[in-house]
């Protein structure tokens, strides 16, 4: 983590980011804050395209806030929260108004009976009741802009609890006010450091708890400006929070501890917001596990929502996902901080050629780029440094000039190669004086370079004057204490400023009317059922997707006449709105060559048919299509985020390698691209053993028409499956096979 900020970063934050030869941020994204008409905008679906940035300012610092349920009796759980409001608020310059029927003062404040007896609009309402819904319904009477409940009792404990949260959800709207909250806590009174300069953390948990490593990074010189501990969110929710802190000029990154998500679109439409601002979001998202889903879901009542989509919704908009809050304090705190790398090379430099290999190899292994320096520099470091030693990357001093003027001499040739971006030192324990030197001269080198210094202290100890003085006194040099959170923070800051720096975002090039595919398909659809094949097919040729040239007979005799017009060899297959998996009933014949294994195999499917009691609309006698790369695409309804797109490898490997990449409509044709390079079979798509390359053009363009049809269709279509999508030799385009679809 970054140290506090002593020497370069100024106050101003302005200044700070030119002096880093940036321009603010409020400069550069100039599409940040949408215009009145864009706010409005709403694609094909009826969605909005913008995220709703709630005005927090008089949240966050209010001129006036009135306390219900105030109290200074000892004893009683109110009576602290009252002084630690009072405290506050006198922090932040707002006047505090107790209120309490039955008592005059509170710590020596006039106390107000009711909220209607309150001597000013107030800003801030908190409420300390075990029933906020009457209150709520006084203070819309009153014109308060926010209120706070920490009440218990809602959504996380069951049935009944989700519907009296239900109720103050809708009270709340009523009223015109916003609500934080219930089930919330203090954090967002903390008392934050005023003497931390340069770009800040601001925190949303939804478990106070979850959110103290990263509070307590204040201790380590890194600054927060904000906590929202969003609790059961009935009203304002994570997503609000991160389209607010995005717009914030003092925001470097935003860390969040999710257990449950209110609403998907929300949710990347705020991420989106972040991204186009360039402002980082690290979250930790709990619910990976069966186990972790259960309980999140007891804690917050909120849908943890099917994880490999989260995760890939993430990854898709750009929100960093990281495992524990070690990890989100460490990514948070170097992204905040550090600025854009001027290259994607990392250079591991140690005084030991074990440490330099360990480490290398966990970061080639992670996804970071450990260029080979040239002969050139290898050259010049070996003035310093024994020529039997490696220095091509990782470089190994062997240890000694470390301990005289040779070792920044290392370090500032190594800074100054500009195929490098940033360089990790690994100090695996501290041996002084050798490791004192070392750390200063790592300080004063990034401390006059524009580029990315990273040391691991390992000492178990962290007491050391190097580590405690030098390391965390650097508001350059970002110091880990282990190797994994190392690599995750700088990959994770090379990756975002990858992201950002070709960010488009998708909701500028949804669809906002529908295409004439739309009204073809939409004559298709029977709500409530599953379509037949052929039912199916037809929805993909409204949408310009290839299928086999085929005919839907009722005879065997049209099946011949068929099977001629189709040209052998054929591939006879049963279809019925009820059918499924065909191939388990022995519904589907391939191969076939003559017009008396055309009549054999039309007497054989409808005699299965009839014994399997299965309803038919006729026999599909399809051209047989067999050279290419079997894949499938489909569309599924998420719960949190609605449609999702899936392409993975089809066929039988669908269901035994479960190999497949998934995205949230809307998406581009890189994102598109994006899912193929995540599959783990990608390699059939270039050809092997002999194989030519598939048509990868043709299969992102079949992914892309079905994303469209699944923004136009929304939840009409509850499921889409084409399994197999056969794409063929590259130039030849693909072929829907198959083809699955289940209105809604």
């Amino acid at each position: 983590m970054l140290g506090s900020t002593h020497g370069t970063l100024t106050t101003d934050f302005r200044a700070r980011v030119e002096a880093c030869g940036e321009t603010p941020r409020t400069a550069v994204h100039s599409s940040a804050s949408p215009s009145a008409d864009d706010a409005v905008a709403v694609d094909v679906s009826g969605r909005p395209l913008h995220a709703d940035v709630p005005d927090l300012d008089r949240f966050f610092r209010p001129e006036s806030v009135a306390v219900i349920g105030a109290s200074d009796a000892e004893g009683r759980p109110n009576t602290g929260i009252t002084r630690q409001l009072i405290a506050w608020a006198e922090r932040v310059g707002a006047r505090i108004h107790p209120v309490h029927p039955t008592r005059p003062t509170v710590f020596g404040l006039t106390c107000h009976a009711s909220v209607a007896d309150l001597p000013e609009q107030v800003d801030l309402a908190v409420l300390l009741v075990a029933d906020p819904l009457p209150v709520i319904e006084e203070l819309a009477e009153t014109k308060v802009k926010f209120a706070v409940a920490f009440a218990s009792g809602f959504a996380e404990t069951g049935d009944a609890g989700a519907a009296a949260q239900e109720r103050l959800g809708a009270a709340v709207q009523r009223s015109g006010l916003r609500l934080l909250g219930p089930n919330t806590n203090l954090n967002a009174f903390e008392q934050f450091r005023d003497d931390l300069d340069g770009p800040a953390i601001a925190l949303i948990t939804q478990s106070g708890h979850q959110g103290r490593p990263v509070y307590t990074l204040q201790e380590l010189g890194i600054r927060l400006s904000h906590w929202a501990p969003t609790g059961n969110e009935a009203d304002l929710e994570t997503s609000d929070f991160i389209s607010y802190f995005a717009e914030q000029p003092e925001v470097g990154a935003i860390a969040c501890y999710v257990e449950g998500l209110k609403d998907g679109r929300s949710f990347l439409l705020a991420a989106d917001r972040a991204a186009r601002n360039g402002v980082p979001v690290v979250a930790v998202k709990v619910g990976r596990t069966e186990t972790g889903a259960r309980m999140a879901a007891s804690h917050t009542g909120k849908l943890t929502g099917a994880d490999t989509v989260v995760d890939a919704a993430m990854r898709q908009f750009g929100v960093i996902r990281v495992d524990g809050l070690d990890e989100l304090q460490d990514t948070a705190a170097l992204l905040a901080r550090a600025r854009r790398p001027k290259a994607e090379g990392v250079v591991v430099y140690t005084i030991s050629g074990g440490t330099g290999a360990h480490f290398s190899d966990l970061a080639t292994e992670a996804g970071l780029t450990l260029p080979t320096l040239s002969q050139a520099k290898q050259d010049e470091l070996h003035q310093w440094i024994p020529e039997y030693l490696n220095v091509a990357n990782p470089v190994d001093n062997g240890g000694h000039p470390v301990g005289d003027w040779r070792g920044r001499k290392i370090i500032d040739a190594i800074l100054a190669d500009p195929a490098v971006g940033v360089l990790i030192c690994p100090i695996t324990g501290p041996f002084p004086p050798m490791s004192d030197k070392l750390a200063q001269d790592l300080v004063d080198a990034a401390e006059a370079s524009d580029k990315l210094v990273c040391v691991i202290w390992g000492s178990p100890v962290g007491t050391e004057d190097a580590y405690r003085t030098t390391l965390l006194g650097s508001s350059r040099v970002a110091t880990f204490r282990t190797f994994g959170n190392c690599i995750t923070a700088v990959r994770a800051y090379l990756g975002h400023h990858r992201f950002t720096a070709g960010y488009r975002s998708p909701f500028e090039d949804a669809p906002r009317t529908p295409s004439p595919s739309y009204r073809k398909a939409q004559a298709l659809m029977r709500p409530g059922q599953q379509l037949s094949e052929h039912a199916a097919k037809q929805l993909l040729r409204a949408y310009g997707i290839r299928v086999p040239r085929e005919q839907l007979v009722t005879s065997a005799a049209a099946a011949v006449r068929a099977a001629g017009l189709v040209g052998y060899p054929v591939v006879m297959k049963a279809s019925g709105p009820q059918l499924g998996h065909k191939t388990e009933l022995g519904l589907v014949k391939i191969g076939l060559t003559s017009a008396s294994q055309i009549r054999d195999a039309y007497r054989e499917l409808t005699d299965i048919a009839r014994y399997e009691n299965v309803p038919l609309d006729g026999i599909l006698v399809c051209q047989m299509v067999e050279r290419g790369v079997e894949m499938v695409v489909g569309v599924t309804q998420d719960d949190l985020f609605g449609p999702t797109v899936t392409v993975g490898l089809g066929g039988v490997l669908v269901e035994v390698l479960h190999d497949a990449a998934v995205r949230v409509p809307p998406f581009g044709e890189d994102q598109a691209r994006a899912m193929l390079t995540e599959l783990r079979g990608r390699a059939l798509l270039e050809g092997v053993r002999g194989a030519p390359p598939a048509d990868v053009d043709a299969l992102v363009e079949v992914v892309l028409r079905i994303q469209r049809m699944a923004l136009e269709l929304g939840d009409e279509l509850s499921e889409l499956d084409i399994n197999p999508l056969m794409v063929l030799p590259r130039g030849q385009g693909a072929v829907a096979l198959d083809a699955l679809a289940i209105c809604r």
